[in-house]
């Protein structure tokens, strides 16, 4: 009797467990459903369309602006672009026109002079009646040792990086904090979170931006205006014909147009402006584009120290200059048998196709 009474409370246990499990069950499974619902509908009430947007791009006639006004054009929003050189601009908005029938404005402006910007600014809104997307891409870039970089090297990469970043930002902000909307998108670089030798001036005017935009991307989510800070690392933009090098400039540029070109090494800058384009859509806080760019950020982080200490012994390596190479040379004047050959192929190609370089140059 007593083994019977002993498996009958056994066996009303198991019951009794069984039903509990059930329950938890039900009520998990009813949970994660329910967070499940609310996750597809917060994405749908973020779900931002890029048909009929207006999309302003500073720098956006050659390199990675250029990528970038391509996607957004193949997206179905009007691009409204920028930069210094008209003509560049016209042979922009024309492939651009040709290859999507968007509708593409273009107008010379200096990103320094303030003025200028204000001015490209409202004349997009009185063209276009709105503002949907400012990506902030104009940038220059000086490469070097530090004792060949002039004060007006620093000079000239905060006017342009940091400066040229901050006058669009306020001049757009008035109008989309009166929506409630907008998306900003600061293209800095994986420069702005790791300074490393050879590229300080340009280094120290990204990671003022980055400390903008981060700023920015906290204070703004409040009124509905979504910042992200984007850090690309090497890309394939052809850039590098287009870039400054100063000290011994043959020597500079064979290394940067390396890192510049390889695949595996940099990536395509139209395969950057899906990615970019993508974190914009999401209202991301931060992009860190390449493997090798998210690596050197988290180690930076953990160690940084450390990541300095490395990078001083990379320095030793480097290409040494003297004092009186302070002259600065274009990338395609300091060409040498290595650029010129297939190893910068894939770079010369994307600097052809991103109208850094013509056919025939």
């Amino acid at each position: 009797m007593k083994t019977l009474r002993k498996r009958s409370r056994r066996v009303q246990q198991a019951k009794t467990i069984a039903k509990t499990a059930m329950l938890v069950g039900g009520i998990t499974t009813g949970v994660a459903a329910g967070l499940a619902v609310q996750a597809v509908n917060r994405r749908r009430r973020n779900r931002f369309d890029w048909t009929g947007r207006v999309v302003v791009i500073t720098g956006g006639s050659r390199g990675l602006g250029f990528a970038l006004a391509n996607e957004c054009a193949r997206l179905g929003a009007a691009v409204a672009i920028c930069a210094r050189e008209e003509k560049e601009l016209i042979a922009a908005k024309e492939e651009l026109e040709a290859s999507y029938g968007t509708e593409v404005f273009q107008q010379t402006c200096d990103v320094t002079v303030k003025d200028d910007v204000d001015n490209f600014i409202n004349v997009v809104l009185a063209r276009f009646g709105r503002i949907d997307v400012l990506i902030n891409n104009a940038g220059v870039i000086s490469v070097g040792p530090q004792n060949v970089q002039t004060l007006t090297d620093y000079q000239e990469a905060m006017d342009v990086m940091y400066w040229g970043v901050v006058y669009p930002t306020l001049a757009v902000l008035p109008y989309m904090q009166s929506r409630h909307e907008g998306r900003i998108a600061n293209i800095t670089s994986f420069g702005g979170k790791v300074s490393v030798p050879h590229l300080v001036p340009y280094c120290a005017a990204k990671f003022a931006a980055v400390g903008f935009s981060e700023g920015m991307h906290a204070e703004l989510l409040r009124d509905g205006v979504k910042v992200t800070t984007v850090c690309p690392g090497l890309m394939r933009t052809g850039s590098h014909l287009n870039a400054y090098f100063k000290g011994d400039n043959r020597k500079e540029f064979t290394w940067f147009a390396m890192g510049a070109s390889l695949p595996g090494v940099s990536i395509h800058a139209q395969r950057a402006a899906r990615k970019i384009a993508r974190a914009i859509e999401a209202g991301r806080a931060e992009l860190i584009i390449t493997p090798q760019a998210k690596l050197a950020a988290w180690m930076h982080g953990l160690f940084p120290g450390l990541t300095s200490d490395v990078l001083g012994w990379v320095n030793r390596v480097m290409p040494d200059a003297t004092d009186n190479q302070q002259d600065r040379h274009l990338g395609r004047d300091s060409e040498t048998a290595v650029t010129r050959s297939v190893v910068t192929a894939a770079g010369r190609k994307a600097a052809i196709k991103f109208h850094q370089l013509t056919e025939t140059a």
